[in-house]
């Protein structure tokens, strides 16, 4: 087409007849040399047209800025619906479209239980109206069992009376926040697992406790049906009924320590153990629970308000009803605090609490307070938090592993994508021992949170779980899916590209200035604030595309 139209440009030159058609020459020269420019014009059109057709397809990330589009809007999210409730085309239009933008923050609360898993994709609505109900019961059973370990741990009260909690350095999240030294890549359990070891070192812990726990084996207990908090939706406020316990923590500096020292995971490795030796992998004995009960109310107090402007009608709730919440799960120590935090405590306090029972192995570690607290500001049903919560933790679960094996392997896969990318970084990493990239620790435990603001976090966090869910569901698998699809293809580690993107982004900087691992760890922490998260998804959806077969 383009050779046709400079072939025509070129044939229309002007006639040169007699002298009668003098005039008519030069009127046939200038409308021929106008043609000229417009078929010439033409061409130029046709030939980029052709070349930017025939260069779509080395477009390596849907997040380039020239064909970002925009979140997954609520009119949308209705369209992508059959008349039965089902999602059309088992959801990949739906999944395609939240990995390209995220959600809208109207309709997350619809949306997240299916990126979590809580729904099928290919469920129905009644289905869904039957798992609901079913999973709003065993949240309800979860939290009876709460309340009964509350009552049953008075003898073990008795005993950690004598003790103290002796808090860790990088324990606190403002410590994490502010502390630029090599404590902050310190575990975000590390506490949980001196717990015991620190109860004999002198103090009044929980000098209370018996007291309350006393007073509530007195009381009579109330069922679902006579609560005065109890409603069909299964929230907290409406499913509680507890006396609590104050607590005393006497805050003590530990000094500086590796976050694999060969101590502390022995220690955690007996503790891991002991957990399995008494309860056979599916109960918690009262001890233990007492002890994840102590440092769940100590973060969930911690917890800052940065969700609030994206949850008004939590934001706005009452002073009474939030401490009626807050004597029902039995936390204290709140009076510092505005109703809406009394109460997002509270909320955090009761999930955190299930979930320890739900998953014994794991039960609490500080840090998984940090990813429940955005999905508790957004999903206001406790049952529905809950499980998603537990849906967000089968794959972060793995974090909070006393051996800290799951986190060995993701800081692996993170240097091997430096080392495969940029082998100058890397060179330079081993050189000053950091090749192990322990100053990006943080970021792999709370999976970004501390770096971004809330808005960028649940954005990423989006993203990652219409990853994780394309995957569950088949999504792009196989050599026709890998034919078709544009793009990287899903992974379940786009968070570890990610934070290698963060890194890729400061080499300059790291090869330049740094020559101590914890020069490099300041400078990570330092990104908190910084990071734009779209250029950050652009950079690690380009790294997927290009590494994901090698790494």
């Amino acid at each position: 087409m383009v050779s046709a139209l400079a072939t025509q440009a070129t044939n229309a030159k002007p006639s040169a007849s007699g002298g009668s058609s003098g005039g008519g020459g030069a009127l046939w020269s200038s409308s021929s040399y106008g043609v000229a420019v417009a078929v010439t014009a033409m061409a130029g059109v046709a030939l980029a047209a052709v070349l930017i057709y025939s260069r779509r397809g080395s477009l390596k990330s849907p997040w380039s800025r020239r064909r970002r589009k925009h979140a997954l809007a609520p009119q949308q999210w209705k369209n992508f619906f059959s008349s039965d409730g089902k999602l059309l085309d088992g959801g990949i239009k739906f999944l395609k479209k939240v990995r390209s933008g995220g959600v809208d923050p109207s309709i997350r609360a619809e949306v997240w239980p299916f990126l979590l898993g809580v729904y099928d994709l290919n469920s129905t609505r009644e289905e869904r109206f039957t798992i609901k109900n079913r999973k709003r019961k065993e949240y309800n059973d979860l939290r009876k069992q709460c309340r009964r370990l509350l009552r049953n741990n008075s003898e073990y009260s008795k005993k950690s009376s004598r003790g103290s909690i002796k808090e860790e350095g990088c324990s606190s999240h403002q410590d994490l926040d502010n502390s630029p030294c090599s404590e902050d890549v310190v575990s975000a359990r590390q506490s949980l697992s001196t717990e015991e070891a620190s109860l004999d070192s002198g103090g009044d812990i929980d000098s209370n406790l018996t007291t309350e726990n006393q007073t509530l084996d007195k009381s009579p207990s109330l069922g679902e049906a006579d609560s005065p908090m109890l409603g069909e939706n299964g929230s907290l406020d409406d499913s509680e009924e507890e006396k609590g316990k104050e607590q005393e923590v006497e805050t003590e500096e530990d000094e500086e320590t590796s976050p694999f020292s060969s101590i502390e995971g022995e220690n955690r490795l007996s503790k891991v153990e002991s957990i399995k030796g008494k309860n056979d992998g599916t109960e918690v004995a009262d001890e233990d629970f007492a002890t994840w009960q102590r440092i769940i109310r100590l973060d969930a107090l911690r917890a800052n308000a940065e969700w609030v402007p994206y949850s008004p009608s939590q934001a706005l709730v009452s002073e009474a009803k939030a401490r009626r919440a807050a004597e029902a799960v039995g936390l204290r120590d709140y009076n510092h605090l505005e109703p809406c935090r009394i109460y997002h405590a509270t909320r955090l306090v009761a999930i955190l609490e299930a979930y320890a029972l739900y998953d014994p192995e794991t039960g609490y570690c500080q840090g998984m307070s940090d990813l429940l607290s955005p999905i508790v500001a957004i999903i206001e049903e406790d049952h529905e938090a809950f499980w998603c919560f537990v849906g967000f933790m089968k794959s972060a679960r793995h974090n909070f592993r006393l051996d800290e094996v799951g986190i060995r392997r993701q800081l692996n896969i993170v240097s091997r994508i430096i080392k495969t990318k940029d082998s100058q970084l890397y060179r330079h990493l081993e050189k000053v021992k950091a090749e192990d990239c322990f100053f990006v620790y943080r970021m792999v435990v709370v999976l970004f949170r501390r770096e971004l603001n809330f808005e960028q976090t649940v954005c990423l966090w989006e993203v990652v779980w219409a990853d994780q869910a394309a995957i569950r569901a088949g999504v792009g698998g196989g050599r026709r899916g890998r034919a078709r699809r544009r793009g990287p293809p899903p992974t379940n580690d786009l968070l570890l590209y990610a934070i290698a993107a963060g890194v890729l982004q400061r080499r300059k900087l790291i090869i330049e200035r740094y020559n101590s691992m914890d020069e490099i760890l300041r400078e990570c922490n330092s990104m908190a604030g910084q990071l734009d998260v779209w250029k950050l998804l652009d950079d690690a959806h380009d790294l997927v595309a290009s590494l994901h077969d090698k790494i």
